[in-house]
């Protein structure tokens, strides 16, 4: 429901303590750094309200990765909003992986997420710890969303003067007085608005809360009334009220709201899509799926504040002003450090000149100090804090950046950031000046890239019908239905988009569509899951490039039978542009499929887990069932079999709308076999197939009966959650969170059949362990975990199978 803004209530001795702790708020810390806000006053809160469907705080399309102990970077499916991942060292991410959780051991910050650009692309994204301790524990995700506090001024106002400055709206010389007369009042005529953005007009950091009761003109009003404490331009005093007064002038140059402003001209044009002010205010599932995906901060009035601002000058505003008040996420920064990097522009999206972009940059001395026009000097860079404990950082000499986003006020009101963001910087900082600098390469070259270098030979003169979703790029982040449609001597005739579709979003049905290229695109999870005669009419190719992970249940290894077996009959030829198996290709685990078995979620005998690539099957397939297809694959370059897919610089885009993270994917081949039982995965949450529950389920005692079994590679613990969507939706589910420590020691299937055995120990009756045949597909083993025998057990009775396996699979393999 909506409920109205509660404001904390004023009184003499509330407005005094607020003004000692105002003069405090520019004190260094411990590190150097400094406080960007004012601190809150005592206690109160907000109750949640929902976002309306169309909100730019809409949620983000961005994938998530979350850790306590982090894995590899992960970037999103949507071929519009998604980054490059470039490099960044071994030794450095242990270094950024060490601070923080330092930082989280001392207990300065409950959890973070952390994100670093270099080279105009992400080269980290992590999530470490919890995103909220209290009243329950949550773990964080790289797609929380936070209260960014003072890092409102530079991204939004200082941006929108910059963009109104170059439409000859203003000058940064101007006096305030000009554009606003009322600020004339007192001594501040000389005031102008450089030295608003620098902060050197010498107006306080703030005033008293009861001037902001009677709304916003009244706040205004008693601003404009207040004397400067010194010459303009001789003193540096961080003030929020200058930033107020720039958030006004915004709207009076405009014509429009600020928080309408920063929509349409900077969060809009960048994708920002977590982004904006208010993101309680409407109402909407909207807004419910962005509440829980929100950092909570202090307690107020025995209520958190999540999703309202914990500023109380911006909350007395409406929530929107030109100091505070903004709200977003990682992917949300890095976009606009990126634009900053750029020039103003990213991708075709110019947000501001050149010009504005290094005026905004330049380094100018300030009252002795050195300062640029709404931001800070640090390490050589510029930069910006929050009081809630986030932080921007940007190097454009070597294109950097540093986005560190924390709630450091949760739970308690107190915190400390201060050392965490100079470590931050520091690494890398000290990394760009490293000779060795970033690979400028991806070490593992896929079938695309292969293909492209050699210039398409293996499809020049051929009419192609491709079968790609939003994961099949180059390395370099290149689609490969541009790539092959620009090709010189070949001929892209049709799409054919798997199961979720060409951009990888859908959990239904797939129909038929055009491309916005005007190729028709030709489901084969709609009304039939094999390429029709008709469909296959004008084309002599078919290529096949998605990226699979390495399951037997996972869809797209079926796909690939059918279209080999379509290729046959109608005589078509195929070429598969092979890709990495992410989750690796030695480890071989679960029980052969059952004869007679075989259908689209288990297409071919092979054990759940069988390590092969795209390639390697197809080999398979074509040579088993005796298809007798003119089959081609164009093999990796530089792929091990042994290798972790989060070191070859490949980049994690998601292959199906709940594989949302590399870590996921090594979790999904035990975690998937109970999907189908009474259990929840985590659909409809943040993190799907990193964590189980339900709401019968004994989560302590399933814990612990999972660390009696030895299972190696992860960590587990207790947690709950509550599905938004799917199994259990709305309901409590309390459950095991995992967090896989090292990939190469996790056996996920071994891991999902102790699941089962534990569940079936614990809950005889509560679950309903029918459904585990369905993706487990051998009879003996199912009828094993029924009596009772655990993964230990089961896994010796898959040697025999497994042994034949590693001997019919020999004679495929490629590398």
């Amino acid at each position: 429901m909506n409920v109205g803004m509660m404001v904390p209530s004023s009184t003499k001795r509330l407005g005094l303590l607020v003004l000692l702790l105002l003069a405090c708020a520019c004190a260094a810390d411990a590190s150097g750094d400094r406080k960007t806000e004012p601190s809150a006053p005592p206690r109160s809160t907000y109750s949640e309200s929902r976002l309306p469907a169309g909100s730019p705080l809409a949620p983000s399309q961005h994938a998530s990765s979350t850790a306590s102990t982090p894995e590899s970077t992960t970037s999103t499916a949507s071929e519009t909003t998604s980054p490059p991942l470039a490099h960044l060292s071994p030794a450095d991410e242990a270094r950024v992986d060490a601070a923080v959780q330092a930082s989280i051991k001392r207990g300065e910050i409950p959890g973070a997420v952390v994100t670093i650009v270099r080279k105009k692309s992400i080269v980290l994204r992590r999530a470490y710890g919890q995103r909220s301790i209290e009243p329950q524990r949550e773990a964080m995700t790289v797609e929380t969303v936070f209260d960014l506090a003072s890092l409102t001024k530079p991204i939004v106002t200082a941006t929108a003067i910059m963009w109104l400055r170059e439409r000859n709206k203003l000058a940064l010389t101007d006096p305030v007085a000009r554009h606003l007369p009322a600020f004339a009042r007192g001594n501040k005529a000389g005031v102008t608005i450089e030295h608003l953005l620098v902060h050197s007009s010498g107006l306080p950091p703030a005033n008293h809360l009861k001037h902001y009761r009677g709304g916003r003109a009244t706040a205004l009003r008693h601003i404009y009334g207040l004397p400067i404490r010194s010459r303009p331009g001789r003193k540096l005093i961080y003030s929020d009220l200058g930033y107020i007064v720039l958030g006004e002038l915004v709207e009076q140059l405009s014509g429009v709201t600020l928080e309408d402003f920063a929509r349409d001209k900077i969060l809009s044009p960048l994708k920002m899509q977590a982004s904006g002010y208010r993101p309680l205010h409407g109402a909407g599932q909207v807004t419910a799926q962005l509440v829980r995906r929100t950092a909570p901060t202090e307690r107020r009035a025995q209520q958190w504040l999540r999703g309202r601002v914990h500023d109380p000058r911006a909350a007395l505003l409406g929530g929107v002003a030109g100091h505070a008040g903004l709200f977003g996420n990682a992917d949300d920064l890095a976009r606009f450090a990126m634009m900053m990097l750029s020039g103003g522009q990213l991708g075709a999206k110019r947000v501001l000149s050149q010009e504005s972009v290094e005026l905004l940059m330049k380094p100018r001395r300030v009252a002795g100090k050195l300062r640029t026009l709404g931001y800070q000097l640090r390490e050589g860079g510029v930069w910006h804090t929050g009081f809630t404990g986030t932080s921007l950082w940007i190097d454009a000499r070597h294109g950097s950046a540093v986005i560190l986003l924390t709630s450091r006020l949760h739970p308690k009101g107190k915190g400390k950031v201060g050392p965490l963001r100079l470590a931050l910087r520091r690494i890398v900082a000290q990394a760009d000046k490293s000779p060795a600098g970033p690979h400028p390469k991806a070490r593992v070259q896929t079938g695309i890239d292969v293909l492209v270098s050699k210039q398409f030979a293996a499809l020049k003169g051929r009419r192609v019908g491709l079968v790609s979703h939003a994961a099949s790029r180059s390395t370099d982040g290149r689609s490969s239905i541009e790539l092959l449609r620009r090709a010189k001597g070949v001929r892209l005739v049709a799409l054919f988009s798997p199961e979720h579709g060409i951009a990888t979003k859908q959990d239904r049905a797939v129909p038929d569509s055009r491309h916005s290229t005007g190729l028709p695109i030709y489901s084969l999870y709609g009304a039939s899951k094999r390429p029709t005669a008709k469909q296959l009419r004008g084309l002599d190719t078919l290529v096949f490039d998605l990226q699979d992970v390495g399951v037997r249940f996972y869809t797209y290894i079926s796909t690939l039978g059918y279209l080999l077996e379509a290729a046959a009959k109608h005589h078509k030829r195929v070429v598969v542009l092979d890709r990495p198996n992410p989750i690796g290709g030695l480890r071989i685990e679960g029980p052969m499929l059952d004869k007679g078995r075989e259908s689209f979620i288990a297409y071919h005998r092979l054990p759940v887990r069988h390590g092969m690539t795209v390639g390697e099957l197809a080999k398979m397939f074509n040579a088993e069932r005796n298809l007798k297809v003119d089959l081609q694959v164009i093999e990796l370059a530089g792929w091990r079999r042994g290798d972790h897919f989060g070191s070859s610089g490949q980049q994690w885009i998601n292959p199906s709308p709940n594989l949302r993270s590399l870590r996921a994917a090594q979790l999904y081949p035990g975690l998937g076999l109970l999907e189908a039982t009474n259990l929840s995965v985590g659909r409809g949450t943040d993190t799907p197939f990193e964590h189980i529950g339900a709401p019968w389920l004994n989560a302590s005692a399933l814990a612990a009966g999972l660390v009696a079994a030895s299972l190696g590679g992860l960590r587990v613990q207790t947690t709950s959650f509550t599905p938004r969507s799917s199994k259990f939706a709305g309901k409590l589910c309390r459950g095991i969170r995992f967090e896989v420590i090292d990939a190469t020691k996790l056996a996920s299937v071994r891991l999902g059949i102790e699941i089962a055995h534990q569940l079936r120990r614990l809950h005889p009756s509560a679950w309903h362990s029918k459904g585990l045949l369905t993706l487990l597909g051998n009879q003996k083993s199912f009828a094993a975990i029924q009596r009772g025998q655990n993964s230990a057990q089961l896994l010796a009775s898959w040697q025999k199978d497994r042994a034949t396996f590693i001997a019919r699979r020999k004679k495929f393999l490629l590398y």
